[in-house]
């Protein structure tokens, strides 16, 4: 099994499949490794992907330390992960806790990014709201110590940015839930105490995502209602990013519509790759609407 071994010690289990420029694939809290299968099958038939599970899932090692886990130390993997394969540059595709570490890899590795897909961000990132979310993500880390990720998974079954994908396709959302109900107890209830339960806002950077002119995609169900106003936001801040909303759409967007994502980050990676995904000419104040 092949894994990647972080600075701290922290082994990275990974898959690779194809060739030609690279794609790293950083998955959600809800996912792991295996939730980016739609898309190393699509984009592995012109660019070499990757696909790795976050310290504390399936594959990876379960650091008993709290201390080994959190946003940053999810950012630096992704840099390792790079590191280990040998690649310089790659485009960074992540869904929601995966798209929170791509958008501040950007930030702090802009250099070794061609391009950020950021799908799903933003879930309890506006300022209001920020600190019962962290609250939540403590009391759900607790619940978990005490029933276990079974018990966390089943429960994701009522979640209404789950609920569309469950009816438009009761296998996928079967396998899921399944996959999800097999992630390590320990490593979930400290990802989600240390990470969501710590990270900062995305409005708390606004400097920052103002001078980060990486080619970024946005991606958006809307359905998945805490991430609406964070994706628009986040459009508005970024000088060279696109928003793709897609309709009856929930949260879990690359395995509940993976054709309809695919197509989307595909046409955004050849422009991309083009030098054709420019910024937008800016509107002045006496600029005409009509």
């Amino acid at each position: 099994m092949p894994h990647a071994t972080t600075p701290d010690g922290v082994k990275l289990y990974y898959e690779e499949a194809g060739s030609g420029t690279p794609i790293l694939f950083v998955h959600e809290y809800s996912g792991d490794w295996r939730s980016w299968e739609p898309q190393m099958r699509f984009f592995a038939r012109r660019h070499r992907c990757i696909t790795y599970s976050f310290r504390g899932y399936p594959g990876s090692d379960v650091p008993d330390k709290a201390s080994l886990y959190g946003q940053q130390p999810a950012v630096d993997d992704a840099r390792h992960m790079l590191d280990h394969l040998g690649i310089d540059k790659a485009h960074i595709v992540g869904l929601s806790q995966g798209a929170f570490a791509t958008a501040h890899f950007g930030r702090s590795y802009p250099d070794r990014a061609l391009s950020l897909t950021l799908a799903g961000i933003g879930s309890g990132a506006g300022r209001e709201g920020h600190e019962q979310f962290k609250r939540n993500a403590r009391e759900t880390a607790a619940l978990i110590r005490r029933e276990g990720m079974a018990s966390y998974a089943e429960g994701l079954k009522t979640n209404p940015t789950r609920s569309r994908f469950k009816l438009k396709d009761p296998r996928g959302f079967a396998e899921f839930v399944k996959h999800l109900s097999e992630h390590p107890d320990v490593g979930a209830a400290h990802t989600m105490e240390n990470y969501q339960g710590k990270r900062p806002s995305l409005y708390d950077f606004e400097d920052e995502w103002k001078k980060l002119d990486l080619p970024t995609l946005i991606i958006c169900g809307d359905e998945d209602e805490p991430c609406l106003q964070p994706s628009l936001y986040l459009k508005r801040v970024l000088p060279n990013a696109g928003l793709a909303m897609f309709a009856k759409t929930g949260h879990t967007v690359n395995i509940e519509e993976p054709d309809a994502f695919n197509r989307e980050v595909w046409n955004f990676i050849a422009l991309a790759e083009a030098g054709k995904w420019m910024p937008a000419e800016p509107m002045g104040a006496a600029a005409s609407l009509i």
